[in-house]
């Protein structure tokens, strides 16, 4: 869609912090994250929500949120993790993706924006650093 911010940063027009990329998603860091680590993973193809997208991006954008969340929890130590979908109503861009937060038993965040701004360029660095 030529106006949606997620096939912007897809298709590479937008920059992000990419944490995994294939053929059919891409996995970036939130840029207003609610805790340390959520990212978002939308199939490069455009769909509006989970009424319109393809069963095997589904299943496949899960098996991704189990690498990701393998990645994460190596990285930032987690204590658990949220997935979660909005579909319309609480939807900010209509573009089907999904959330996964990491969870800390010290934040209790869950769906408030943390109370200190996180630097996602450094957070990108600790993830992506070796």
């Amino acid at each position: 869609m030529k106006d949606c911010l997620f096939c912007k940063i897809a298709n590479g027009e937008i920059p992000s912090y990419t944490l995994y990329e294939d053929d059919l998603v891409k996995v970036f860091l939130d840029i207003n994250p609610v805790s340390q680590g959520h990212c978002l993973i939308i199939p490069k193809k455009h769909y509006e929500n989970m009424l319109d997208v393809d069963k095997e991006i589904v299943s496949h954008s899960l098996d991704v949120a189990r690498k990701v969340y393998k990645i994460l929890n190596d990285k930032l130590n987690m204590d658990g993790l949220t997935i979660t979908q909005n579909n319309m109503y609480g939807q900010e861009v209509k573009h089907y993706h999904i959330h996964l937060i990491p969870r800390y038993e010290k934040d209790n965040l869950l769906y408030k924006r943390a109370k200190n701004k996180i630097d996602v360029e450094k957070l990108f660095e600790k993830i992506k650093g070796n």
